[in-house]
């Protein structure tokens, strides 16, 4: 890819799965799209004609329970749409559009790397547009009981820094930081799995969530072990998730973000709130069609910083 230059994909691409909170099947095909048309979400009918579009911009958020959902003046109309994102974030992909014939995307095995090896298989072009981006100007943020989040000036691109805190001997408190490249969300990012504890499931489902998680699509944590065969891909696992979803959360800006975001025990309410407030303030950000050089990015891992104990939301 060129930098500097939009991009889209080269040609369609398709995957399958069920949602992790309807439980219900669906089908999402990724589509190539002209410069300057960001990602758009089309949600197809019974007849499999098209009969709903929302941009994705934090503006079409609608509910951010467990999960960022998209809607307009019809109400909520895509739901769970961060992993997929975060991979279009994550890969430099400006431009799509994400045609699905269900109410959520799909959960595939929890994480955004099944979304990556999609795109990865069509491959990424460049378009003749210059990338623009929204560039952070001051610091804003959000302060909510024990959770805090921020978005501030940060010129080398898009950096993540994510603490959560459970009162749990199998989290505790993780701390992940990262400039958001392809390379290193593809490393350190793309397979982290969304997460859930056992003893939730009663009251999730009693509320109509989570109908559809599963042992293979979900991390599922109970008292004293990870309840997944296949144990943790990462040892922070539910740090770098949170990390996964901040990124698809922020991507909702309408352009890539040039900018630094910290969250502290948040999830997707302060996520979007956060965004939310640096949009309202148009003193706080600006557009831009150049950046600084980029350097070469790694995650920095952290376990002893001091935080009190937190409830965050689940992811």
């Amino acid at each position: 890819m060129k930098a500097g230059k939009q991009t889209t994909l080269r040609t369609r691409a398709t995957v399958a799965g069920i949602g992790v909170h309807t439980g219900l099947p669906v089908t999402l095909t990724l589509h190539p799209a002209d410069a300057s048309t960001g990602v758009v979400f089309v949600r197809c009918g019974a007849d499999g004609r098209p009969d709903r579009e929302i941009r994705a911009n934090a503006r079409s958020v609608t509910a951010t329970e467990l999960a960022t959902v998209l809607g307009d003046d019809n109400g909520p109309g895509i739901s769970t749409i961060e992993h997929i994102m975060a991979a279009l974030c994550g890969l430099g992909v400006d431009n799509a559009v994400v045609e699905l014939d269900g109410p959520e995307a799909p959960i595939m095995d929890g994480s955004a790397a099944p979304f990556v090896a999609a795109i990865d298989q069509v491959g990424i072009v460049t378009l003749p547009a210059p990338r623009r981006f929204t560039k952070v100007l001051k610091p804003v943020r959000i302060i909510k009981d024990d959770a805090y989040g921020e978005l501030r000036p940060y010129e080398r691109g898009f950096r993540v820094e994510v603490e959560i805190d459970f009162d749990h001997p199998l989290i505790g408190r993780q701390a992940l930081a990262l400039d958001v490249e392809p390379a290193a969300f593809r490393r350190d990012i793309a397979r982290a799995r969304t997460f859930g504890f056992m003893r939730d499931v009663g009251k999730l489902w009693s509320a109509g969530y989570a109908l559809g998680a599963s042992l293979d699509n979900t991390l599922v944590v109970a008292e004293d072990r990870v309840l997944n065969p296949d144990g943790l891909r990462f040892a922070d696992e539910f740090v770098r998730h949170k990390a996964l979803d901040a990124i698809g959360d922020l991507s909702l800006a309408g352009a890539p973000i040039l900018g630094a975001y910290r969250s502290v025990r948040g999830g997707h309410k302060l996520n979007h709130a956060v965004l939310s407030a640096l949009i309202a303030d148009p003193s706080a950000w600006t557009v831009v069609e150049e950046r600084a050089p980029r350097v070469r990015a790694h995650a920095d891992v952290a376990a002893g910083l001091v935080a009190p104990a937190y409830g965050a939301e689940v992811s």
